[in-house]
C-alpha cells in the first residue's frame, strides 16, 4: 500500500458532469486527471486542456489500455455503463461509475461479478451518499434525535428544453426522469428507511416513450410511508423532509447536492445548519475513493455492492409499475 502516491484518474464521456467532477478532482492534492477519451478527439483535447490532462484519447478503449492510469470516472451515458466498466475492470483499472451503476439488476450483477474475478475496486457514483450534510441527517435519523421516524418526502424536477436527441430525453440512451434524477428521491428513502414493503407508482410518458414524470409512494411496517417524486416538467424545490415524532428533519433544495439543514423541533426554535461546502461536492465522493485505493480495497463501506443492487432492483421494480422497457 502507497499511502502517498499520487492517483493518476482518467474519464470516460465528457459532458456535462464529466466537467463537475473534473473540477473537483483538480481541488484534490493527492491525485490528477491523467487522461480523458471522447469519441471526438477534438472534444477530448479541448477537455485535457482546460483540465492539465497528460493524454487525451478519442476512443474509451485506448484510455483503458493505456497502463498508467489507477481509477477511471465513467460518464457516458446510462445505456453504456456497463459496456465501459467491464472494459475497464478486465484491465484492472479501478472504476467509479456514474449512477445509475447499469440499465437492471442482471447488468449491475454482471460489473461486480467482473469487479470481483479481477480483484479491482468498484463504486457507484452517487455522490449524495458522501456529501456531509446527508451523512450528517442519517445520523441524526440513526439516533432517532426527533425520535422515530415516521414518513419522508423527496423530490427532483426541472425542465430541460424538450429535445429528443438529448441525454436525459432520449430513450435509447436511457433518458427519462426515473433512471436520471428519480433515483435521488429513492436514494433518499432507501438509505434512512430502507427496503419497502409494498410499491406503489404511477408515470406520464413523453412522445418518445420515455417518462416525463414518475410518482412513488413506498410503503413500510407500522403505517411508515416514503412519498416520492421525479419529474423533467417542472421545476421543484428537490428536498427532501423527515417527519419524526418530535419534530421535523429538512434538506433543503437542492437536497441532492451541497445544501443546508434546517431542524424544526416541536417545542423549540428553528435552526439551519450550514456545512461551508467550498467544492461543487464531487470531491467527497473522489477522496472517499481514493482512499480505498490507497488501502487496496476492491469495495466501498459507504456505497457497498449490496446498496447499489437494492437500488437498482428498486428502480426495477418501479418501471414495472409504470410499464418502461427499455
Amino acid at each position: 500500500m502507497n499511502t502517498n502516491k499520487t492517483i493518476n484518474w482518467g474519464i470516460i464521456g465528457l459532458g456535462k458532469i464529466a466537467h463537475k467532477f473534473a473540477k473537483d478532482l483538480s481541488t484534490l492534492t493527492d491525485a490528477k486527471i491523467y487522461a480523458v477519451a471522447s469519441r471526438s478527439q477534438d472534444k477530448a483535447n479541448e477537455f485535457a486542456k482546460s483540465y492539465q490532462a497528460t493524454k487525451a484519447y478519442s476512443s474509451y478503449e485506448a484510455l483503458a489500455n493505456d497502463a498508467t492510469i489507477d481509477a477511471v470516472y465513467i460518464a457516458t451515458p446510462h445505456v453504456f455503463h456497463k459496456e465501459n466498466t467491464i472494459m475497464c475492470l478486465k484491465k484492472g483499472i479501478a472504476v467509479l461509475c456514474e449512477k445509475p451503476f447499469a440499465m437492471n439488476l442482471e447488468e449491475v450483477s454482471e460489473m461486480i461479478a467482473t469487479a470481483k474475478a479481477n480483484n479491482t475496486l468498484l463504486m457507484e457514483a452517487l455522490w449524495t451518499a458522501f456529501l456531509p450534510h446527508y451523512q450528517h441527517v442519517q445520523n441524526l435519523l440513526q439516533k432517532n434525535h426527533f425520535g422515530k421516524l415516521l414518513k419522508m418526502e423527496a423530490d427532483f424536477g426541472f425542465q430541460p428544453e424538450y429535445d429528443e436527441n438529448s441525454r436525459v430525453i432520449k430513450k435509447a440512451l436511457g433518458g427519462g426522469s426515473l433512471l436520471d434524477i428519480g433515483i435521488y428521491p429513492i436514494f433518499a428513502a432507501l438509505s434512512t428507511l430502507g427496503n419497502p414493503q409494498n410499491i406503489e407508482a404511477s408515470a406520464t410518458f413523453f412522445d418518445n416513450g420515455s417518462d416525463a414524470s414518475c410518482h412513488m409512494v413506498f410503503q413500510y411496517p407500522n403505517n411508515v410511508r416514503a412519498s416520492l417524486k421525479s419529474t423533467l416538467l417542472e421545476e421543484t424545490e428537490t428536498s427532501a423532509t423527515f417527519y419524526c415524532e418530535q419534530g421535523i428533519i429538512k434538506i433543503n433544495g437542492r437536497f441532492h447536492e451541497p445544501s443546508t439543514v434546517t431542524l424544526l423541533p416541536q417545542n423549540g426554535i428553528e435552526e439551519i445548519l450550514d456545512f461551508g461546502y467550498n467544492t461543487i461536492g464531487y470531491s467527497f465522493e473522489t477522496r472517499h475513493f481514493n482512499q480505498l485505493i490507497r488501502e487496496g480495497k476492491t469495495e466501498s463501506n459507504i456505497m457497498p455492492f449490496e446498496f447499489s443492487k437494492t437500488l437498482i432492483t428498486t428502480l426495477d421494480s418501479v418501471r414495472k409499475k409504470i410499464n418502461l422497457n427499455y
